[in-house]
């Protein structure tokens, strides 16, 4: 496994003991998560994407991590991530340089072990 597995396996344990101690919170959490990135007039990948892009504006390497394998469980290809990585850098700049990067190697890391879905 790589780095974005590593960042998952990292976070599992404390995210279920904080999860556990903040039910309701988690709870609304998981409903706005779902209905976000559910299909719509966007389809999932696309809107997967949007949370990568995101997550490497933000320079958060376990977001990074989570719609990395969320994406190429939608299907999202090399070039659709290419595509992604290239705005977040347009509207990052410097740091996107750094995470961009790291987005490209975990979507490598998960497409590589991943079916994915029907688009």
């Amino acid at each position: 496994m790589g780095h974005a597995h590593d960042v998952i396996d990292e976070l599992r344990g404390p995210t279920r003991s904080l999860r556990q101690a903040a039910l309701e919170t988690w709870a609304g959490f998981a409903k706005l998560h779902d209905a976000a990135l559910a299909d719509g007039m966007l389809p999932a990948r696309v809107k997967e994407l949007v949370a990568f892009a995101i997550a490497v504006v933000k320079q958060c390497d376990g977001s990074i991590a989570y719609h990395a394998k969320a994406a190429a469980h939608c299907g999202a290809t090399p070039d659709e991530v290419t595509e992604t990585l290239s705005v977040a850098l347009l509207m990052d700049g410097a740091t996107a340089t750094v995470y961009g990067p790291r987005a490209w190697a975990a979507h490598e890391e998960f497409a590589s072990s991943v079916a994915p879905a029907g688009r």
